[in-house]
């Protein structure tokens, strides 16, 4: 491929490393396609956000696809992940320390198949703080890091399949298929509540966009390697 291709436009499939942030990635996978073929400005961006605890499918697009980035973002995603039973989390997930513990011995297998049906269709839900949403012009984990509480409205989001795949108390791992604005962290935050206890959000792994799947995808390091 050549630095035309990327000019005119490509979407790369990069499955997207822990600990990492998204634009990391871009700037990373932007940085090099500009070495590589000594292009001065090239745009590069992302598909749709994912937090540095998840990894899994981010898509990029170089150039001209840039303009259909809005497109892949609304497009349904699937996720995989495990939600921890008896602990929230100030971010619902480990970014975070343990700020609350709850009771667990109730919970059966049973209750938890029965309480995803709670979750399915058309269901309000409330964007985490620590989250790169803006009010007042200012990141909500801004907010978040200071203290600062704020008010965050509801938002109607579509969980297509919520599906238990393991059970291994306090751990349940799941497989999520969902609308986009949805929030996994928060998600597990309220299934917590749904169970009478609480909960977060202890992995994730983003494993479809529409219809690009995370098989497809490749490392940061193995893009760089075919760059060469």
């Amino acid at each position: 491929m050549t630095g035309e291709d990327y000019k005119n436009g490509q979407v790369l499939l990069i499955d997207k490393p822990l600990e990492w942030t998204s634009f990391q990635a871009v700037n990373k996978i932007r940085w090099h396609i500009r070495q590589r073929f000594n292009i001065k400005k090239i745009k590069v961006g992302h598909a749709g956000t994912l937090d540095p605890l998840a990894t899994g499918l981010l898509i990029i697009c170089t150039g001209k696809q840039t303009k259909n980035i809005n497109e892949y973002q609304g497009q349904v995603k699937e996720y995989t992940g495990t939600i921890t039973l008896g602990t929230t989390t100030p971010s619902y997930d480990l970014e975070t320390e343990v700020n609350e513990t709850f009771p667990t011995a109730h919970i059966t297998e049973e209750l938890i198949h029965s309480t995803t049906k709670q979750f399915m269709g058309a269901i309000q839900q409330q964007p985490p703080i620590f989250s790169a949403l803006k009010k007042d012009g200012k990141r909500l984990y801004e907010l978040a890091r200071k203290g600062e509480t704020t008010e965050i409205p509801t938002r109607e989001i579509t969980i297509n399949e919520f599906e238990i795949t393991h059970i291994d108390l306090p751990k349940i791992d799941f497989r999520i298929v969902c609308s986009k604005g949805t929030y996994i962290r928060s998600l597990a935050f309220d299934f917590g509540k749904a169970l009478n206890s609480g909960a977060h959000l202890s992995a994730l792994r983003r494993t479809k966009i529409g219809d690009y799947s995370i098989e497809k995808a490749v490392s940061i390091d193995a893009f760089i390697e075919g760059l060469e």
